[in-house]
Order: C-alpha cells, then structure tokens, then sequence
C-alpha cells in the first residue's frame, strides 16, 4: 500500500523559500529557470524570483494516476532560446528520475553552457541526482495543488483521507 505525504499551503512555501535560496546561496549565475509542468512551475517561480532571472515552462506528461506512470513525453516545449545559457531545470520532485532524464537530454540537445537541476525532494531510488534537492523521501507526495484530484482518485479506490496527514 501506499504511504502518502500531504504538504499544507504553508510549509510547501517554506519548502520553495529554502530551494530558493539553497540555490542561490551556490552563486552559480543562471540566465533561465525551467520549471517541468505540472508540478515544477509553482517551485520554479519562487526559484526565478529568487534569482532574479527569467523563467519558462515545458509541458511533460509522465503520471496516469497515484503511483501509475506511462513514458514520460514533452507536450511543449520553451519560447526562450538556450543556447548558450546557464539553466537550472526545476520540478517539485524526481521519483525514478525518467522524466528529469528525458527532458534534461531534450534540453542538452539545444546546447545550454550549463544545464543544473533543482527538485525539493528526491526518491532514493532515483537513478537521477539532482544537482539541488531538499529531502530523501519515499512517502507519495501529496501537494496542496493537487489534494482534491488526489483524494478522488483515493475515494475511486475506497481509500480517501480526506486531506488528513
């Protein structure tokens, strides 16, 4: 069975201030932040700002369901050019690492100088090391954007919490 995470509106931020900062305490100077939709643009943004840089987005769609993933495949991709650039590629987490893998190797293909990653948290079975990551954890994350879409495909299966950690 499952176990599962839940990160309220309050320490989510908490969570993003610190990758924030964790990244800009590197003083590596990136020219773009990244953010892989879905999860990655709230972090991504809080990170941008933080840095004080631009930011874009690219859609990749790699989960079906709670713990049910299809192959990970880019529905769009950036209006800002990367040739050349420092990028920091951020998502709220990498699980088997497929979907940071694939987009950092799309993204390599465009020839940024740098390409770094920054996730909050990090599975331990990640075959992906992010270059930035809070926490090792092996708990399904439950999101505060994402609770009511969670717990329904929960109630589906007669389990639901009903937000409760």
């Amino acid at each position: 069975m499952t176990e599962f995470r839940y990160i309220s509106w309050p320490e989510y931020g908490n969570l993003a201030e610190a990758l924030a900062e964790k990244v800009r305490s590197s003083d590596r100077p990136f020219d773009l932040v990244i953010g892989i939709a879905r999860g990655g643009i709230p972090v991504a943004m809080v990170v941008s700002d933080h840095l004080g840089v631009k930011i874009d987005f690219i859609n990749v769609k790699s989960y079906k369901g709670i713990a049910e993933r299809s192959s990970p495949k880019i529905l769009s991709t950036l209006t800002e050019g990367i040739r050349g650039k420092n990028i920091l590629l951020v998502d709220d987490l990498v699980d088997h690492g497929v979907t940071m893998e694939i987009v950092s190797e799309h993204l390599k293909g465009q020839g940024p100088r740098l390409l770094q990653t920054a996730v909050l948290f990090k599975k331990p079975w990640s075959k992906v090391e992010p270059d930035y990551y809070l926490e090792v954890v092996d708990k399904w994350i439950v999101f505060p954007f994402e609770l009511t879409e969670v717990n329904r495909q929960r109630a589906a299966h007669g389990d639901a919490l009903q937000g409760q950690k």
